[in-house]
């Protein structure tokens, strides 16, 4: 988890203001030199909040992109430079280490083809908590990010500089093929970014790219829906450009999607080569078309939970899907890619039998393993399964490493349902066909 912001002046915690101001008037009220009794710890540092210092600073505590900075909304217009100038002003009346601007987007379409013009954070220089951009509406206020090139070109990026970043109500459209959406880098300070009611659309190379050799953490999303097609994928953690220490880039944790609405052409949705923990809850998830070329990382397949081994510390590796209905429409769409080597796998209450009755279900491998002697381990509870699930064994430990209770599989009879390594399995009181 990432540590702390330290207040400006170093002086205290963050929680005291108000509790020493309240023990200041009870002592003038009583005549006491102080409201707490020895030994009751009122010394320590968790009671304790920040000195205030400075003065509020001045402004409207509410930027609007079109009456205050000149954005026009009409589709055509570049507003690069209205969105550049709001993100200046909210980064600008920052105090005390705290966001003080809330970024109103009316109704409208937005042309944005500066990168970096919606939040434009380098190199850790600001290091503050609270930053929120406010839309219409999903469909009501629309974001197209359209630079003259695509590569590395990113709409946001946050290196190390906010934490406590919301967006709300509100849809981003890759209009250069190729771009990318977000970049966050972090050694401790970029986390609990939180997107609601949002949407994707047009073809990314990345949704959210996660860099750093540390904390990018406490991310959520709620009733968003991810369109659009990925070239690597919607949420992709540990790319190493920056890394201070690459074997220690593990510290990805607690990713959570509520509600969501994965409806996209084609790519991955999830990437996690360094672990992490990550909790997917509720709704559709759906890959409606196919890559339109093999690639050599991914050929021809789209997955939503691609999760690789890549060289890092024994870090938390957990992920659990409940409640979500999947749609495999052809052999090339995957529901799980996993070769993490330690951690736990877990289905609970899903479905992704909505096409088990075409010709191709019963030979795809919409879920696939390579366990070895730390696992993970894989458990099913009351899904409904269709294909076969495939397992590699990674090394010479036997013993079962995954286990379905309570599951329909639709295809086969539980003895023909795993391809691979079968000794890695248990069923119990599952149905098969």
């Amino acid at each position: 988890m990432a540590g702390r912001i330290s207040p400006s002046n170093g002086a205290a915690t963050r929680r005291t203001v108000v509790a020493g101001a309240a023990a200041a008037l009870a002592a003038a009220l009583t005549g006491c030199e102080s409201a707490s009794p020895a030994g009751a710890g009122g010394s320590s540092d968790d009671a304790k909040a920040p000195v205030v210092s400075g003065h509020k600073p001045r402004g409207k505590d509410v930027i609007d992109v079109v009456a205050d900075c000149g954005a026009k909304g009409d589709g055509r217009t570049d507003d690069s430079r209205a969105f550049a100038r709001a993100y200046a002003r909210a980064a600008g009346r920052v105090w005390d280490h705290v966001g003080r601007t809330v970024i109103d987007i009316p109704a409208g379409t937005y042309l944005i083809k500066q990168p970096h013009a919606l939040l434009d954070a380098p190199g850790g220089k600001l290091k503050a908590n609270g930053l929120r951009f406010r839309g219409a509406g999903k469909r009501m206020t629309q974001l197209i990010f359209a630079p003259s090139h695509a590569e590395d070109a990113y709409l946001c990026r946050n290196e190390d500089s906010w934490a406590n970043v919301m967006f709300e109500q509100m849809a981003f459209a890759a209009g250069t093929p190729g771009a990318s959406f977000f970049y966050s880098y972090s050694t401790g300070q970029a986390q609990d970014y939180r997107f609601t009611a949002c949407e994707w659309t047009g073809e990314w190379t990345y949704g959210l790219a996660l860099d750093g050799s540390n904390t990018n953490s406490e991310m959520r999303w709620d009733a968003c829906r991810v369109g659009g097609a990925y070239r690597k994928a919607f949420l992709y953690s540990g790319l190493s450009e920056k890394s201070a220490d690459r074997p220690q880039q593990d510290q990805f944790l607690n990713y959570w999607f509520n509600d969501m609405k994965v409806e996209y052409a084609w790519g991955n949705f999830l990437e996690f080569p360094y672990g992490g923990s990550i909790t997917c809850r509720g709704g559709s998830y759906i890959v409606t078309g196919r890559r339109p070329e093999d690639t050599d990382d991914y050929g021809r397949t789209s997955t939503f939970f691609r999760f690789p081994r890549g060289p890092h510390h024994d870090s938390v590796q957990r992920f659990h899907a409940e409640d979500i209905r999947f749609e495999v429409r052809d052999p090339d769409t995957v529901v799980i890619d996993c070769a993490w080597d330690s951690g736990t796998v877990h289905f609970n209450d899903c479905d992704d039998t909505a096409h088990a009755f075409k010709s191709f279900a019963a030979d795809t491998s919409p879920h696939r393993y390579r366990i070895g002697a730390r696992g993970p381990l894989v458990r099913y509870d009351s899904c409904q399964l269709s294909g076969r699930h495939h397992y590699e064994r990674d090394g010479e430990d036997t013993g079962p490493r995954a286990r379905y209770d309570m599951c329909l599989l639709r295809n086969h009879a539980p003895q023909d349902f795993i391809d691979g390594a079968g000794d890695r399995v248990k069923f119990v009181d599952c149905l098969g066909s």
